[in-house]
């Protein structure tokens, strides 16, 4: 029972303890407010990659794509755990407005609107379609057109809030989408000066998938036509990849799992076919390692930055030892009293790390209180200096981001809070040791009191 009223003597009456609980408040402070908002930023990135492929893909890199899909898409939809499938053309076009002769190169995805909406948020990414993907490739104003739907930041600007504006109805516009078409050998399909193909798309709808290097680089066109434009719609039909949805309650490794073996047995049916060779590039990946080339560099600027703020939190370390130090040094005669009516050296080293337990965890209240409010007003705050002094932590007109993630996560908080405890206990670690091996002789001498 001493230990606890010492310790909470120790925190409340001395002054320059409040210098070690504002370190460790200002510490956890800092640290939740960054590595929430960066953890927010992560988790909705990792969430838009997941709506745009869906959750298992098997596909190819190569540009001529695989055959036989038509025959695989029709065993994975008897399958119990697959709920719903939609075969892809990946490749490159170049698109030129009417009456203008410049082309600009842009990805070409060629969907089934209602399908591919099935397995992943293309429908929801819509703006004029939103509530009828089947129809995403109808313009509105003419729906016998064949219509083409563009990443929303080829067709609209973003505004400094992150906003676009959309007209009330699509604007009549037409273009030139062409493809060079390969074999399924590499080579051109067409020779001479006929080596491309070229069709005619109006405008429909924009995507706002919320993925800067898909909405400022891609353009979606019906499958069908994707395939013939790129040369994929011969005897033998061609792909790029099936993107796959699991039902729900199927584990997303289990799952891959599964699609794995049934396209080994299916590769293996059809080695002696026609078009064999290419389903040897096929792999079958779930939608982390699909979109890893660009989840990973995110991911990595989350490490770097726990790591920079675990180096600056060390800080706290120190100051913990500065004051346990001048703490253990001023209150030699109570250490000597304790020592001289029996307490161990344990008990008196529990007094102390009890106090550093007591110091992390009342720092960690108040740092996180502190931060609880920050965040809840962090928008607000931000659009306050917006408009007063043009600031913004992010440049909307650049970044895809649009309302900075406020959402505290219990487990970040919780590991905050940890390490802030251990901290000080790490800190007290040195002078708690000192106090507990004094001599209660040597401590309570005239001289020294």
């Amino acid at each position: 029972m001493y230990k606890l009223v010492l310790a909470f003597r120790y925190m409340f009456k001395r002054r320059i303890s409040y210098l070690a609980l504002a370190a460790v408040g200002l510490c956890v402070f800092v640290v939740v407010v960054v590595m929430t908002v960066m953890t927010g930023l992560v988790v909705d990135f990792r969430q838009k990659n997941h709506e745009f492929a869906g959750d298992c893909v098997v596909g190819t890199d190569s540009l001529v794509g695989f055959g036989y899909y038509e025959e695989f898409v029709e065993i994975l939809e008897q399958s119990e755990f697959v709920e719903a499938v939609s075969p892809v053309v990946k490749g490159y076009a170049l698109v030129s407005g009417a009456g203008s002769e410049r082309n600009y190169g842009f990805e070409l995805m060629g969907v089934d609107a209602d399908r591919h909406s099935a397995v992943t948020g293309f429908g929801r990414a819509l703006h004029y379609h939103q509530d009828d993907w089947a129809n995403a490739f109808r313009p509105s104003y003419e729906p016998n057109l064949p219509g083409f739907v563009a990443g929303i930041d080829i067709w609209l600007e973003r505004d400094s809030r992150s906003k676009y504006t959309h007209p009330s109805e699509p604007t009549r516009r037409r273009f030139s989408v062409s493809c060079f078409p390969l074999t399924a050998k590499g080579a051109l399909a067409r020779a001479g000066t006929d080596v491309v193909r070229t069709r005619t798309f109006y405008f429909s709808d924009t995507s706002h998938s919320g993925l800067a290097k898909v909405d400022g680089a891609m353009i979606y066109i019906p499958f069908e036509w994707a395939q013939q434009l790129s040369g994929m719609g011969g005897a033998v039909k061609r792909a790029s990849a099936i993107h796959i949805k699991f039902t729900a309650g199927t584990d997303l490794s289990v799952g891959c799992a599964g699609v794995n073996d049934l396209w080994e047995k299916f590769k293996a049916g059809k080695q002696n076919e026609k078009a064999a060779a290419l389903l040897e590039t096929v792999r079958v990946q779930n939608w982390k390692d699909y979109r890893r080339q660009f989840i990973a560099a995110m991911e990595k600027e989350q490490v770097m930055l726990t790591i920079m703020f675990a180096l600056a939190g060390t800080t706290t370390v120190f100051v913990v030892f500065v004051v346990f130090y001048m703490i253990v040094s001023h209150k030699s005669k109570d250490i000597g009293i304790l020592k001289s009516v029996g307490a161990s050296d344990g008990s008196v080293a529990g007094l102390f790390r009890l106090f550093a337990v007591m110091m992390g965890l009342s720092g960690s209240v108040v740092g996180s209180l502190a931060g609880w409010l920050f965040l809840t007003k962090i928008n607000d705050i931000e659009n306050w200096l917006f408009e007063r002094f043009g600031f913004q932590l992010w440049d909307r007109t650049v970044y895809a981001i649009g309302a900075i993630p406020n959402r505290l996560e219990p487990g970040v908080l919780a590991i905050v809070c940890a390490c802030a405890v251990l901290a000080c206990m790490a800190g007290a670690y040195l002078p708690s040791r000192r106090a507990a091996v004094s001599a209660p002789a040597a401590v309570l001498q005239v001289n020294q009191l």
